[in-house]
């Protein structure tokens, strides 16, 4: 049976960390079947729109400890890292326009940075970094390590 549920990101710092946390949990948690966003102009959030089945049975699967993940702090960037992480940023903001979504939906500064400094090399390095899941990985992983090889 399909359930819907609708999650309110709101722009202002303060509550966007917050708010973009609850959707990440959720998303983890769910098969998610479609998703809709659309921005809410007058009140300035987004409304994500997320059909899902019933939580994923997770009886069976023993959850692994959450290893701490990798990030970046203010580290400054090398020469190579700078043209890393510009090209995701170029990357990202193609991304969002592609697909109406704020850049931030994609990835957040923080999470590039991150990227930049780590440098994964395949998919399962990706998941080593904070902010990155499966949900994420799955949809941009791909394309973010072909930057990485690209430069």
């Amino acid at each position: 049976m399909m359930k819907v549920k609708v999650f309110k990101i709101r722009i202002p710092e303060e509550f966007l960390y917050k708010d973009q946390k609850m959707l990440d949990d959720f998303l983890e948690a769910h098969e998610i079947i479609k998703v809709e966003t659309a921005f809410v102009n007058d009140e300035h959030y987004w409304s994500v729109i997320l059909y899902f089945e019933g939580v994923k049975l997770t009886k069976n699967t023993v959850k692994e400890p959450k290893a701490a993940k990798y990030s970046a702090e203010n580290e400054s960037l090398n020469t190579d890292e700078e043209r890393i992480l510009d090209a995701l940023k170029l990357w990202r903001s193609e991304k969002a326009r592609e697909q109406n979504l704020p850049t931030y939906f994609i990835a957040s500064n923080k999470e590039l940075l991150s990227v930049a400094k780590y440098k994964p090399a395949k998919r399962e390095e990706l998941l080593e970094i904070k902010g990155f899941g499966k949900h994420k990985i799955e949809n941009y992983g791909e394309e973010i390590l072909e930057i990485l090889e690209s430069i």
